[in-house]
């Protein structure tokens, strides 16, 4: 099965098998860097991993518009059906969540998470399986070593690392985060959308894996196959 992951910038990422379609911390309102808007995004699924505004803003809308179901932590699913939405598919690290494209497991992420003013529960990464292939994507995290034992554990083909600085890891420091993890491919995020996280892309060098640098609204097919190779 031919697999579509498309950059929409920050952190914002979606997965489309021709059925299902799957967006991660959506941000396009406010996102200078996004290329299409909030109310222009289809899907059938979004999963959160934090409540910050710049992965967190736009979900609420997109979901009632597209009466998706949201995986996310347990308070930002409290918080959703509150706001009226009630598709939602709570969860915390370590916990593993049956989709029809797949499954989502919780991973832990070093970070915080609140949204206007609210806790918003545990940040998290997440082990994503779409259609045959694993993808990591780390959410907002710092370095820790139970990386290594996550890639033993889930075998990403595919990992999506920040590597802003200030809020999250720096290039040098999500260069080890690839390594420990694993992938075959790893792709930068969460940078160079404001000043404060600009950095040098170039920075992010892993050894012995493939690189994959996306700029907002660039696609690639993934097959399981190939990723596995």
């Amino acid at each position: 099965m031919q697999i579509k992951l498309t950059f929409h910038g920050q952190s914002c990422f979606q997965l489309d098998d021709g059925t299902n379609s799957l967006l991660i911390d959506p941000f396009f309102t406010d996102n200078p860097v996004a290329k299409i808007s909030a109310s222009a995004v289809e899907c059938t699924h979004i999963a959160i991993t934090h409540g910050h505004f710049d992965h967190f803003a736009d979900c609420e809308a997109i979901a009632k518009a597209n009466n998706a179901t949201v995986f996310a932590a347990y308070e930002i699913c409290e918080y959703l059906s509150e706001q009226g939405h009630d598709i939602c598919e709570p969860g915390n690290p370590g916990g593993r969540i049956d989709a029809s494209f797949g499954a989502i497991s919780f991973t832990q992420a070093l970070h915080s998470s609140s949204y206007k003013g609210r806790y918003m529960g545990m940040p998290c990464g997440l082990m994503i399986e779409f259609g045959g292939a694993m993808l990591y994507h780390a959410g907002d995290t710092s370095l820790f070593s139970d990386m290594e034992l996550l890639g033993q554990m889930y075998q990403p083909d595919i990992a999506m690392f920040p590597i802003g600085d200030r809020f999250t890891m720096g290039p040098e420091m999500a260069s080890a985060a690839a390594e420990m993890i694993g992938a075959g491919t790893s792709i930068p995020m969460h940078y160079n959308t404001w000043p404060p996280i600009e950095v040098d892309v170039a920075r992010f060098a892993p050894r012995d894996m493939d690189v994959m640098v996306m700029e907002p609204g660039d696609s690639v097919d993934v097959t399981p196959e190939d990723s596995a190779e």
